[in-house]
């Protein structure tokens, strides 16, 4: 089975320092993969890099087998592939119902099919956006300014808007972050879902290593830029690199 995305020897530098040092890594279709390692380990710069927001200065990003590394972050999202932010970037002025609106998905000639077509299109859209908000416990602050909400609802917000615009590949970066400990077990139940209800691959960057070994096939580990360790969550969780990796961190 051929990868839904893959990075092949990414490299990217900031200042002289290799945020990326050669990083390869391959996410099967329909699988949920993990992405740990301690901070400053390139997760975050790889992330960009994937979903256009930067490109690597060498190595090719293959989305489906097409390279997609020289394409603006506009394009990739439109051929599929979306991602959350750690911090989430929320339009503070508009209501939580019309920030998820935003991200719903424009189909081709909807234009020219007539205003009959375009209000059932919103109103196929604010159906969609309203049952979104409901899973992440969200529906009761549709009609409030997003900039009212607190650092854990914007994340779940960045969740939905990536989730509205019906990706393929959806990167999730710290979902869990901020998050209360009771919604990120329904969170957990519902980015399994996914897979299994709307077949979307997931790649997921977490620091929250019970979350990752729970929800992931498989697990990739980075230190310095580079993948030291892949495998199973059971394979990864007795590696002596990933050990070391983590223990050289905490008391380097």
């Amino acid at each position: 089975m051929s990868a839904s995305l893959a990075v092949e020897e990414a490299v990217r530098a900031f200042g002289g320092v290799r945020a990326l040092d050669g990083a390869s890594l391959e996410v099967e279709p329909r699988s949920i993969t993990g992405l740990i390692g301690p901070n400053g380990a390139g997760k975050s710069t790889l992330f960009n890099c994937i979903s256009g927001f930067l490109r690597p200065e060498s190595g090719r990003v293959l989305l489906d087998g097409r390279r997609v590394d020289r394409r603006s972050a506009h394009r990739i999202a439109r051929a599929g592939l979306v991602r959350t932010f750690q911090t989430p970037r929320v339009l503070a002025r508009m209501t939580v119902l019309e920030n998820v609106l935003l991200a719903a998905p424009r189909h081709p000639g909807e234009r020219l099919g007539g205003a009959v077509v375009g209000r059932a299109r919103e109103r196929e859209a604010r159906v969609r956006a309203r049952s979104l908000l409901e899973l992440v416990r969200l529906e009761g602050h549709a009609s409030a300014l997003a900039g009212t909400l607190s650092g854990g609802q914007r994340k779940l917000l960045d969740l939905v808007r990536a989730l509205m615009t019906e990706p393929r590949i959806l990167l999730l970066d710290e979902p869990m972050a901020g998050v209360s400990p009771a919604l990120r077990v329904e969170l957990l139940g519902h980015i399994l879902g996914l897979r299994e209800r709307e077949g979307i691959t997931l790649l997921i960057a977490e620091h929250d290593l019970d979350f990752v070994m729970r929800a992931c096939d498989r697990v990739i580990v980075m230190n310095d830029g580079r993948v030291i360790a892949e495998g199973t969550p059971e394979q990864v969780r007795r590696d002596e690199r990933v050990v070391d990796a983590y223990l050289g961190a905490r008391h380097g």
